[in-house]
């Protein structure tokens, strides 16, 4: 980019001859501060220039010596459990109707593409509201994960979080299973577990708290008190010991003591709950 905001982007070579060059201008006063990495022209509905660079921020260093776990769900989109006995659970209603309305709205249009000749006017026309459908709810997912995702680094901060357990849920949508009703899987495939963690990743590292993927295996089944497994339907885990907590909780409990003490053993001071709805 030259000093003026002249920026000339390389199309590559096709056919072994070098494209020419796409050349832009901007104002230099509306860049970002930083050293710019990388610049290129991208099309969602127009075209916007996609700028990376380094803000020269380094990670925020402080003392804090707790841990927390973290168990990512489909209906709860995070639920955590901190050694300071605090409790965290982020709804994921908003993301959930997002997707469901998306998919609505795209199958209205899909059935009308389908009656129309392939790229006829009136396909063009459905096709382009397709497009719109997807851009805007790409955007209203990613503002509702960057609110979740904030919201929870702002309260490992509030518990002086040093490092963060969150269990690896990969793989559940490969699993066998006797029966899965379409209702299940297109919930699973509506799961944003990959981009929130991301988020995630970037936002705790800014903040220097540490977060490492561990294994979940069995942590939602086992009775941290008599060890017992059991499948619950319910929101509430409840067992015949007399153990009950949430059931995200109760997850995100185990993940910790698992991580903590080795074993999934029980936590006992009582669970204080906080419950945040994005907007």
């Amino acid at each position: 980019m030259k000093e003026n905001g002249t920026i000339h982007l390389s199309m590559g070579i096709h056919n072994g001859k070098r494209e020419q060059l796409i050349v832009v201008s901007v104002n230099p006063a509306t860049l970002p501060e930083g050293k710019l990495k990388e610049i290129e022209l991208a099309w969602d509905n127009g075209l916007y220039l996609a700028i990376s660079y380094e803000s020269g921020e380094f990670p925020m260093k402080h003392a804090y010596t707790n841990s927390a776990g973290v168990d990512m769900g489909e209906i709860h989109s995070i639920a955590a459990f901190c050694e300071t006995d605090e409790a965290l659970i982020v709804t994921g209603r908003k993301t959930r109707s997002i997707h469901q309305l998306r998919n609505k709205k795209l199958g209205e249009l899909q059935r009308l593409m389908s009656k129309c000749n392939k790229y006829s006017r009136q396909w063009k026309k459905y096709n382009r509201a397709k497009q719109f459908v997807l851009s805007k709810s790409t955007k209203q997912l990613q503002d509702a994960l960057h609110k979740t995702t904030k919201n929870f680094v702002d309260w490992c901060l509030e518990n002086e979080v040093k490092q963060v357990f969150v269990g690896n849920p990969e793989g559940v949508q490969r699993r066998k299973q006797k029966k899965r009703t379409k209702h299940v899987n297109q919930k699973l495939s509506n799961w944003s577990f990959g981009t929130l963690r991301a988020y995630l990743e970037y936002k705790l590292h800014a903040k220097g708290i540490l977060l490492f993927l561990v294994d979940e295996v069995y942590t939602s089944q086992t009775c941290p008190c008599c060890q017992r497994r059991k499948k619950v339907r319910t929101r509430n885990y409840v067992c015949a010991c007399g153990y009950e907590e949430h059931r995200d909780i109760h997850g995100a409990r185990n993940i910790l003591a698992k991580e903590l003490y080795g074993k999934m053993c029980h936590i006992p001071e009582e669970t204080k709950r906080k419950y945040l709805r994005i907007a």
